[in-house]
């Protein structure tokens, strides 16, 4: 049998002096999974919003991604003990 799911990630960032900070959504049906990133602009380097954009979004696809497995192992954990 055929098991296909089509699931989208909402990524929201938002830049302010510097600091510029992602959220993730993961809609997985019953529940969604976030992440959270952020990226700090040394004083000294030049401002590209681009770069902290890159590097906010994808510790926060990460943050995700490291929840998603955490909620796989307990669901894996779950159906691997035996029931009362």
């Amino acid at each position: 049998m055929t098991h296909t799911r089509d699931w989208k990630v909402r990524l929201h960032l938002f830049e302010d002096q510097g600091t510029t900070k992602a959220h993730a959504v993961l809609d997985i049906g019953d529940t969604a999974v976030t992440g959270q990133g952020v990226a700090r602009r040394n004083p000294h380097d030049r401002d590209i919003p681009e770069i902290g954009d890159e590097l906010a979004a994808g510790r926060a696809m990460n943050d995700l991604a490291v929840k998603l497995l955490g909620i796989a192992r307990d669901d894996i954990e779950g159906v691997s003990r035996p029931g009362p």
